[in-house]
């Protein structure tokens, strides 16, 4: 599989060391590099990659506005869009996420975990950095915006809900329940299906805001 990425990022130094590290990967190639939010939109939509990378702050359109006009609600094919960025702010990994982004990454958390979120977005899975995923997440656990699943989740998928809710990949989640790793995804594309989610980014959410997740 040769995963297609562009890059957009108002740094060019920022954009010169993500191309180097991804193109390093066999499986990755870098095929755009965008210096601000709205060439990132036209070349994103004339290019499809498998997976965009994008920054907060950027000019003519910053990240946000990226996600949402690539993978936002209203999005018929929304693109795969990891927001790469510098602020550890609540607010800022809040919005990506209901802007339709797959993952949040901080730029220093190292190579290795920027290559592995863009390896989880390409397969449909999400990879939000460690440093922000249960805290955020757990703040939704004090919303009432929880939505009821069209259908009961079974016991087998109450079971998976809160291990996806805490971060954990498909093969984690398999070892952790000692399941197969196609039942896992069958279980989680069920619990999407059931909620009406798009990834598993909102499944996650859901958890949270439903009171799913209880402490480690």
């Amino acid at each position: 599989m040769n995963i297609r990425v562009l890059i957009a990022d108002d740094q060019e130094m920022v954009r010169a060391g993500f191309t180097m590290i991804l193109d390093a990967q066999d499986d990755i190639n870098v095929v755009a590099s965008c210096a601000d939010g709205a060439q990132a939109v036209e070349a994103a939509r004339r290019l499809r990659p498998d997976v965009v990378l994008v920054d907060i702050r950027m000019p003519h359109l910053n990240g946000l506005e990226v996600t949402r006009l690539l993978a936002g609600p209203e999005v018929t094919d929304p693109a795969k869009v990891v927001v790469v960025t510098t602020f550890d702010l609540d607010e800022y990994v809040d919005a990506a996420l209901r802007s339709g982004a797959v993952g949040f990454l901080l730029k220093d958390s190292g190579p290795a975990l920027l290559v592995e979120a863009v390896r989880a977005a390409a397969v449909g899975e999400s990879l939000i950095s460690p440093a922000v995923t249960v805290r955020l997440l757990q703040q939704l656990s004090t919303r009432s915006t929880a939505r009821t699943p069209d259908e009961p989740l079974t016991a087998r998928e109450l079971d998976v809900l809160p291990l996806v809710a805490r971060g954990l990949t498909n093969a984690e989640v398999a070892a952790e329940l000692f399941i197969s790793l196609g039942t896992v995804k069958t279980h989680l594309a069920s619990i999407q299906a059931k909620l009406g989610a798009r990834n598993r980014v909102e499944v996650a959410a859901w958890a949270w805001e439903s009171g799913q997740v209880g402490s480690p």
